[in-house]
C-alpha cells in the first residue's frame, strides 16, 4: 500500500509539473505568434518594404512618400534605443561591478548586511518614480548646467535617459554580479594568495577572470532591462522622432513611440500595423540578447579551470602576462606550481 501510494504521489507530482511546462510553453509560443502574425502584416497586408522601414529615417504613418507608400522609417527609433541601453550600460557598469567587488571581497559581512539590501530596495521603484525623478532633477540639471555653460537646450535627449536606466539597471547588473563573485570556489583565491599575489592581482587576475562569464550575463541582462524600459524613458528623452545629432537633443526609442501611439490608433489600420513591427523588433532584439546569454553560458575553453587558474595566478605572481611561466596543479587542488620558461 504505501509503494502504490508513492507511486501515485510521484504521477500526480509529475503530472502537475508537466501541465505547467505545458502552459508555460503555450503562453510562449501564444505571445510570439500574436506578435509576429501583427508585425508581419506591416509587410505582407499593406505591402511595405522591409528594408524602408528599418533604414528610413521619417516616421510619419500618415504621410505617403513618392510612392504612395507611408513613411514609416524606424532607423531614428533604433538608433536611439540602442544608443541609450548602452550609454546607461556604461554608466553603470563601474558602480555595479565595484559594488560587487566590495560586497563579496572587500567587507562581506557589512556588504551583504547593509550595502546588498539598500541596494535591492531600488528594485522595488516602479518606473514612473524614477521618471517624474529624472524630469524633475536630471533635466532641470543638464538644462542649468548647460546654460551656465551659455548654451540652450531643453534638458531632454539620449544623456538624461541614459542617466534614469543607469539607476534602474543598477540592481540587477550588481546583484548577478555579486552571485558570479561569490560562486568562484575559495581554492583559486587561496591558492593566488600561496603564490604572493596581493588582494588586488587576486581579484583582478583571479576572480574576475574567472567569473567573466557569468560577469557578461549580468550585463546582457541589464542591457535587456534597459531596451524594453517605456514609461522612464518616454519622460525624459524628449519624444523627438528623428535621428539623435547629440546626447542632449531630444530623441525617441521603440518603446516611447510605442507607449505614445498604440492606444491612438484603431486596429487594422496601418498606424497599428508599423506598431506592431516595432514590438516584434523588440521582441526579436529580446530573443537576440536571451542567445547571446546561452551562448556565453555554454562557451567552453580549451583548457581546464585548474589549468587556467593555476596560469592565471602564475602570471600574477611573478608579472609577465605576455607569456607567463608554466604551471602545473597538484593534489589537493589549492597547490599550484610555477616553474620559469628557460
Amino acid at each position: 500500500m504505501a509503494l502504490m501510494a508513492k507511486a501515485r504521489v510521484e504521477r500526480v507530482g509529475q503530472g502537475v509539473t508537466g501541465a505547467c511546462i505545458a502552459l508555460v510553453a503555450l503562453l510562449v509560443v501564444t505571445l510570439v505568434a500574436m506578435v509576429a502574425g501583427r508585425g508581419i502584416a506591416t509587410f505582407t497586408a499593406d505591402g511595405i518594404d522591409l528594408g524602408s522601414f528599418l533604414m528610413g529615417t521619417t516616421w510619419n504613418p500618415h504621410q505617403e512618400d513618392a510612392n504612395g507608400m507611408p513613411t514609416v522609417g524606424a532607423l531614428p527609433m533604433i538608433a536611439g534605443s540602442f544608443s541609450v541601453t548602452l550609454l546607461s550600460t556604461l554608466f553603470a557598469l563601474p558602480i555595479a561591478f565595484g559594488g560587487a567587488i566590495f560586497v563579496v571581497e572587500v567587507a562581506p559581512r557589512f556588504g551583504r548586511r547593509v550595502f546588498q539590501p539598500l541596494l535591492e530596495l531600488l528594485v522595488g521603484i516602479p518606473s514612473v518614480v524614477y521618471g517624474l525623478i529624472g524630469l524633475t532633477v536630471i533635466v532641470a540639471w543638464v538644462r542649468d548646467a548647460a546654460a551656465a555653460m551659455g548654451q540652450t537646450i531643453t534638458g531632454f535627449g539620449i544623456f538624461s535617459s541614459a542617466v534614469v536606466l543607469a539607476v534602474m539597471i543598477l540592481p540587477t547588473i550588481t546583484s548577478l554580479s555579486i552571485d558570479a563573485l561569490a560562486a568562484v570556489p575559495h581554492e583559486y583565491r587561496e591558492g593566488s594568495y600561496a603564490l604572493g599575489c596581493t588582494r588586488w592581482q587576486t581579484i583582478w587576475n583571479v576572480v574576475l577572470k574567472s567569473a567573466a562569464p557569468s560577469l557578461m550575463t549580468a550585463v546582457i541582462l541589464g542591457m535587456t532591462r534597459a531596451f524594453g524600459e517605456a514609461l522612464a524613458v518616454q519622460m525624459v528623452i524628449g519624444n523627438a522622432i528623428q535621428m539623435p545629432s547629440g546626447l542632449f537633443t531630444p530623441a525617441s526609442t521603440l518603446t516611447s513611440v510605442l507607449t505614445m501611439g498604440m492606444g491612438n490608433e484603431a486596429m487594422g489600420t496601418v498606424h497599428n500595423d508599423v506598431l506592431w513591427s516595432l514590438a516584434l523588433l523588440l521582441l526579436a532584439m529580446s530573443l537576440v540578447f536571451i542567445m547571446i546569454i546561452h551562448l556565453i553560458g555554454h562557451k567552453g575553453g580549451g583548457e581546464t579551470w585548474l589549468t587556467s587558474i593555476c596560469r592565471r595566478t602564475c602570471a600574477a605572481s611573478t608579472g609577465r602576462t605576455a607569456s607567463p611561466p608554466a604551471c602545473s596543479w597538484a593534489s589537493p587542488p589549492s597547490s599550484c606550481s610555477c616553474s620559469q620558461p628557460s
